[in-house]
């Protein structure tokens, strides 16, 4: 087991901002893990996967352990369906590149999202009509406390647009190891999501495969979302706001052209749309700006820190609110 002490983070978060933590270790295994975390047991803990979905705003205390299990197997099958488990540490993209070209389908519509699977729960990750939820099974856990490893179905993991209970009850309380996930073996391609609808479209298939699903969707995110290794960001930073219909119906009024998504007795609206039409997008404090072709994404154009970033947030958020009487919430956590 290796501590190093004074460790720099910069390389260990996709801002690229630049912290140090006062202790870091890395784990491969459930029982090096539990050895850390006991040798830790009077200081903060923090897990770090591939630190793509965070923001630090000052230098970590205590100890960061970085989270290096990884590997994907098949624990079951049945006739229609196939059950793979992926350790906490694979890359999410890995995984799913060889459900893909297994001919596994369920999560092909979350190609290219960053990050580790362990995130994925956490986060309910979703994009382009499919969140984790849908094909998500079971994962297992460590309780920090009593170094026990606990399992959890989806009914226990309360998984919410981009939420869960490890973002709320749990947060902090656990680990989480490993991912479980049904698949079909069958799989019916998943195009409801408009702008994906209009890409494949365009291609004039005579039938769609899974991987058409993937290698577009791989396409759209790459021509609308900067590369963290060319200008540091952490993808879409605020969640799209759900608001009830009443109150998306006056608001309409007042601005007729309101991009919406129907969700029965709410509406969502899209977070871009807001923040654009007070006029951050390519605006810039100093390093920390909103990308100059998706306002979604926050961006450190070199010597950002943490704490700037979180500011023009905060800006957002406030501005939001005076103009829109919508509340945005942030999706990166703040550390």
């Amino acid at each position: 087991m290796e501590v190093r002490h004074h460790f720099d983070l910069t390389g260990y978060n996709t801002f690229g901002i630049q912290a140090t933590a006062e202790y870091f270790a890395e784990f491969s295994d459930v029982e090096a893990l539990k050895e850390l975390v006991a040798y830790s047991h009077d200081k903060n803990l923090m897990i770090l996967g591939g630190g793509s979905n965070i923001l630090i705003t000052h230098d970590i205390s205590g100890y960061v352990l970085h989270n290096r299990m990884v590997g994907i197997s098949v624990v079951d099958e049945t006739e229609n369906h196939v059950y793979v488990c992926a350790e906490a540490g694979t890359v999410w993209h890995d995984l799913v590149k060889h459900c893909v070209n297994k001919g596994w389908g369920g999560i092909e519509n979350l190609s290219l999202i960053p990050g580790t699977v362990g995130a994925a729960p956490i986060q309910n990750i979703g994009a382009y009509g499919a969140e984790l939820k849908d094909s998500f099974f079971e994962l297992e856990a460590l309780h920090l406390s009593d170094l026990q490893i606990h399992r959890f179905d989806a009914k226990d993991c309360l998984l919410g647009y981009r939420d869960s209970i490890f973002k709320r009850a749990y947060k902090g309380k656990y680990v989480i190891l490993n991912v479980t996930l049904r698949l079909a073996k069958n799989p019916v391609p998943n195009t409801s999501y408009h702008s994906l609808q209009k890409e494949l479209a365009a291609l004039r298939l005579l039938s769609i495969t899974i991987k058409d699903v993937s290698e577009t969707v791989i396409r759209i995110r790459r021509s609308k979302l900067p590369d963290p290794k060319q200008i540091g960001n952490a993808g879409s930073f605020f969640k799209n706001p759900v608001i009830e219909k009443d109150k998306f119906l006056f608001l309409l009024k007042g601005f007729p052209k309101m991009p919406h998504f129907d969700m029965g007795d709410k509406v969502k609206i899209p977070a871009a749309w807001l923040i654009e039409q007070l006029g951050f997008k390519g605006y810039r404090q100093g390093d920390a700006g909103c990308h100059v072709d998706q306002p979604l994404v926050l961006v450190n154009y070199g010597n950002a820190t943490g704490q700037q970033i979180l500011n023009l947030s905060e800006s957002i958020i406030r501005k939001v609110k005076q103009s829109f009487d919508i509340a945005l919430e942030r999706e990166v956590n703040v550390v």
